[in-house]
Parts: C-alpha cells; sequence; structure tokens
C-alpha cells in the first residue's frame, strides 16, 4: 500500500464496491485493472459523514455561591444512516461518548438511534461521530446559557469537569484513569492570553457602529477520547530489520495518508537505535510483512504502530547486549550489526502492541454484578471505552456581512494538549489541517439530496452536490487572518508511546468554533432588532443561512412572499418565521 491522498474515512470500508470490481476484472483478463472514479460518481456513491438530529430536555442550576452549573440532560440522537448499515453503529457510539463534551452533567440519559434513509451509505469521516455529539452539546450550553441571561462561557467555565469526576460512560478524571486533566488549565491560559473580556467589549462597540456588518466571538474546549470502541482493534504490529551498515528497515501495519505516520515511526526507531534519522527507513505496508493488519483510523496509528516499532527495535538491541558489552559504549549501530551478523545473532524482529485490555472496550449490554462496588462510576463496569483523552481549547472570531450573508475569520487561537509531542511540526499542521476541514464542514459544506424540500432533484435519494461546482470546501481566502496554534507545554502522556498522544481527529471540532461565532454574530444582530430569543441555528452556517437567520425586515418579506395565505399582521407569520429553516442554496 503506497502513501495514498487524504483518506479520512471514506477509504476505510466505502473502497470495497470499487476494489471488488477491480478484482473480478483482473482475476477475468488476468491483468492488473486500475478503476478510477469520476469525482462526481465517487460522491453519488460512497456517502458522507452522518447528518445528525438531535432532542433534547436540559437544565441548569444556580448554586448558593451565585455560580450556574449544568443540571441534567436527557437526549436522543437519530443519524441518517442511509440505505446500508456500514459503520453507522460506531459513529453513533462514538457521538454517543462525546455529548457531554467537557462538562459535568450530574444527570444524564442519552439514546442513539441510527435511522435507514433512501441515500447512500453514510461512513466514517474524521472524528467518525465525536463532532456531532460535541456540537449538539455546544448547541446544549448556548440554549441554556441565553435561558439563565448568562454568557455560554460563564456556563462553560462552571461546569468543566473537576478531577474525580466521571463521564456519563464511567471514565473517572485522574492521572492513573484518563491522564491528566487540563481542559481547565487550557481555559484560563488562552483566556487570559487572548483577553476575552477587552476583546468582547470591542466587538460589542464595533457592532453598536456598525447596522449591517457584526462580530462574534467563540471559546469551546473539546475531548477526543482515544482508541478504538471495538477492544479487539486495539493492535499494532510492526517488522524491523537491522542491516550491517547501521541503517534501519521498518513496516508496520498503517498506511501513510499525509498525517506523517511513517515519519514518527522513523523518529521512533532512529531514536531506539541512536542513529540518524536519515538511516532509517519505511517500507511499503503491505500484509506479506505485517499480516491481520487494523484499519489506519481512530487517531491510533502512532500509539499503535509506534509501539510496535519500539518493541521489535528493543528485541533486536537485547539480542546485541552482549555485543556492546564487548565492545564498549562508543561502538556503532554497524559495528554491533557487523559483529552480531557474524555471531549469527537475529538482527530481524516483530514487534507486537495492544493496548492494556483494561483501557479499551466498552461492553453496552454488560450486566451490573451483584458484588459490585457502589462507590464506583456508574456505567463503570462496562469497562474503558478510551485509553486517554486528546483535549483543547479554541477561540474564534467572525465578521459575517448581514446583507449578503457572507463571513470572514477574522482570527482564530487554539492551543492542544498533545503530551511530548513526538514532531510539533507534524502535528501543529495536522491541528491547522483539522481545524479548517472542521470549519469547512460546520459553515460552508453542504449536501443536497433528493427529497420533499427538493422535489426537482431526482430520483428520491440522489445527491445533487457531487463536485466543485455545487460542494464548497475551504478555500485560501477562507482561513483565519490571524491563525494560532500552541501546544501545551509541560504536560505528558504516560499512555502512550514516548508520552505523545493522538492528534488526527480531536482538532476537527475546534473548526466548529467558527460556527459559534457567527451564532453569536447573528445573535448580535436579532438583539439590535429587538428579538433577544433564541434561535435554531443548524450547520451548515452557509451564506444562505446567516442571512435568513438575521431575520430582518427583508428576510420576513422574503418569507410572507412564499406563504400567500399569511398576511403581514397574520400571528401565524411570527410562528413560521421562528421555525424557518433555509433548505440549501439552489
Amino acid at each position: 500500500m503506497k502513501r495514498m491522498g487524504g483518506g479520512f474515512g471514506g477509504k476505510e470500508t466505502r473502497s470495497i464496491f470499487a476494489s471488488c470490481a477491480a478484482a473480478v476484472a483482473a482475476k477475468l483478463v488476468n491483468k492488473p485493472v486500475k478503476l478510477t472514479l469520476d469525482r462526481n460518481v465517487d460522491m453519488s456513491t460512497t456517502g458522507g459523514r452522518h447528518s445528525f438530529v438531535v432532542e433534547y430536555r436540559a437544565s441548569a442550576i444556580a448554586t448558593e455561591e451565585g455560580e450556574f452549573k449544568l443540571h441534567s440532560l436527557d437526549a436522543k440522537l437519530f443519524s441518517n444512516a442511509g440505505c446500508a448499515f456500514d459503520l453507522s453503529g460506531p459513529v453513533m457510539d462514538r457521538a454517543l461518548f462525546h455529548i457531554d463534551n467537557c462538562y459535568f452533567w450530574p444527570n444524564f440519559r442519552a439514546v442513539g438511534v441510527p435511522c435507514k434513509t433512501v441515500q447512500p451509505p453514510h461512513t466514517a469521516f474524521r472524528g467518525f461521530g465525536g463532532p456531532q455529539g460535541l456540537s449538539a452539546c455546544e448547541h446544549v450550553i448556548e440554549h441554556l446559557a441565553l435561558a439563565c441571561g448568562i454568557h455560554g462561557d460563564v456556563l462553560r467555565r462552571q461546569s468543566l469537569y473537576e478531577l474525580g469526576q466521571s463521564t456519563p460512560f464511567g471514565m473517572t478524571f485522574g492521572e492513573q484513569a484518563s491522564g491528566k486533566w487540563n481542559v481547565p488549565r487550557m481555559w484560563d491560559e488562552l483566556y487570559e492570553k487572548l483577553n476575552i473580556s477587552s476583546r468582547r467589549e470591542a466587538i460589542d462597540a464595533f457592532n453598536k457602529q456598525n447596522k449591517w456588518k457584526k462580530r462574534g466571538l467563540a471559546f469551546i474546549p473539546t475531548k477526543f477520547g482515544i482508541a478504538f470502541t471495538a477492544k479487539f482493534m486495539n493492535q499494532g504490529g510492526a517488522l524491523v530489520h537491522l542491516y550491517t551498515d547501521g541503517t534501519v528497515l521498518v513496516t508496520h501495519g498503517g498506511t501513510e495518508m499525509g498525517q506523517g505516520l511513517h515519519t514518527k515511526v522513523c523518529q521512533i526507531a532512529a531514536h531506539a537505535f541512536g542513529i540518524p534519522l536519515a538511516d532509517v527507513y519505511v517500507n511499503d505496508s503491505s500484509t506479506d510483512k505485517v499480516a491481520n493488519t487494523i484499519p489506519t483510523a481512530a487517531s491510533q496509528s502512532t500509539d499503535l504502530y509506534g509501539m510496535a516499532t519500539l518493541d521489535a527495535c528493543r528485541q533486536i538491541l537485547m539480542r546485541l547486549e552482549p555485543i556492546r558489552q564487548q565492545m564498549g559504549p562508543d561502538a556503532s549501530l554497524s559495528d554491533l550489526a557487523t559483529k552480531g551478523f557474524f555471531e549469527r545473532i537475529d538482527l530481524s524482529a516483530h514487534g507486537f502492541y495492544a493496548i492494556d485490555a483494561s483501557r479499551c472496550g466498552f461492553n453496552w449490554d454488560a450486566p451490573l454484578p451483584d458484588d459490585y462496588p457502589c462507590d464506583l462510576p456508574p456505567n463503570s463496569h462496562k469497562g474503558q471505552p478510551f485509553n486517554y483523552f486528546t483535549q483543547g481549547v479554541a477561540c474564534t472570531e467572525v465578521e459575517i456581512d448581514v446583507l449578503s450573508g457572507n463571513h470572514r475569520t477574522i482570527q482564530a487561537d487554539l492551543l492542544v494538549d498533545l503530551g511530548a509531542s513526538l514532531n510539533p511540526m507534524i502535528d501543529i499542521g495536522q491541528i491547522e489541517g483539522a481545524f479548517i476541514q472542521g470549519m469547512g464542514w460546520s459553515t460552508m459544506e453542504e449536501v443536497i439530496y433528493a427529497d420533499d424540500d427538493h422535489a426537482w432533484i431526482r430520483p428520491r435519494g440522489k445527491v445533487f452536490t457531487t463536485g466543485p461546482g455545487t460542494y464548497k470546501i475551504p478555500a485560501f481566502n477562507d482561513v483565519p487572518e490571524t491563525f494560532n496554534v500552541s501546544l501545551l507545554e509541560d504536560t505528558e502522556n504516560p499512555f502512550a508511546v514516548h508520552s505523545g498522544k493522538a492528534v488526527g481527529e480531536p482538532p476537527f471540532f475546534l473548526g466548529a468554533c467558527v460556527f459559534f461565532a457567527i451564532q453569536e454574530a447573528i445573535q448580535a444582530f436579532r438583539v439590535q432588532n429587538g428579538d433577544a430569543n433564541y434561535f435554531e441555528m443548524r450547520m451548515p452556517a452557509t451564506s444562505e443561512r446567516i442571512r435568513m437567520m438575521c431575520a430582518d425586515e427583508f428576510v420576513v418579506e422574503s418569507i410572507r412572499s412564499q406563504k400567500r395565505d399569511i398576511t403581514p399582521d397574520n400571528k401565524a407569520l411570527e410562528e413560521v418565521i421562528k421555525k424557518f429553516q433555509p433548505k440549501g442554496s439552489y
């Protein structure tokens, strides 16, 4: 398997129909066959990220100390699975595992329902169902904060998990269970560094002076669980060869898709042997070298294959230890390998790593044992779904043009906890890419299907947005004008190779911070027009949705013109406007 283009999810299972067709053709003609799908065919058949609808009831309470804290959440998640199940089960699992985000809900219940529809099967994408669950949580926070008459930042900060508290699925926050809990620290550091209070005052002043341009600022945290939710998948292997010239060849079970996996594996091997990085090579992934591989997914690859590579390196070094004692500590690896070769020492090793059984795997149906200690968290008897959490906070400031619905991201600041980063340059690049991808998902990447709202597209279930003319991704001018990414210092992670942390998927949701900043800007305009009530803002925040959610006199007239039976003085018009949702900019 050679290096492929960015493959966040869709290549995990939805490549099978194309690969099987090519395999059958190759068998019949006894020649290599290459099948390349046109982009519109690919987007029509592969499916995409699951869309979610969440019904919820939630509450917050005011404490005697004058603080506001979350009290309860009762949520029901419905996902659009498409016409086949594909990965809809584990996608829903991860959504349920993340709908609490970074907040302690003393009373919590969440139920997930994947729904079968006429659309193509929906599948994995960066973050699996995590971003959908996290987004739902932040929507609830905004709704509760408005009902309490406080800013969302206040409710968020005062409701963050504290050490010793547990998630709804039974993971306790503490160094022995989930590693260091750094979100409160990161929140306070970034909040103070950016002087958020002063920036909000400046934004308020700007909004008072500008009628048709409004600014908003959002500040949100995230945590993302690291492990496959299927226990058996938390394993990986690597094959390491040491040559007599002191060079090293590594083959592992992961695939390189631009995320820097090969580079990090090379770094781990070079560090183990004490040789330059240039002396380590990675072979193309192949099952004739490392068999029974696991999908390169769940942000787990460096953790699994890095540890497996380290295990293989240590095996070889252990075999060479008697040689080293003979030749002295200054002997080069080449000399050791040459001497070991003539001493008939095996200079190849297969390494293997599996996450400890107590730190992965969650059995939803596990019964509560009769003798289970009552002082342990609810649901902890079902297992621990994640090895640890990658954590982060983000702050974004945006400006919207009320008349056109366009927006620009003025500034974005991210602080992410990656433990002792193995390669800060790669990791910061991954964070930047994930943020932009998450920003696109939550603000412009609208997918349109043939349904009751789009009767002019046929047949029913057909995807309309199948190319660059209709499906828009972030471009150069969509990047935040000021973009700052920092890694948390003075932290480590004892549960992964060299104290690092996974980086692929966790920062994706931070891109949705742009969406919530847009929502705040829209709220500022609505308040200016005398409407301070809650409004339902759905993703993505396209230009059409931003424009229509501003609900000014032009929007009212536009909606009324489409509802011929509603007169301007009809009370039903107000209810129609309140429930109105754009149906796609086409």
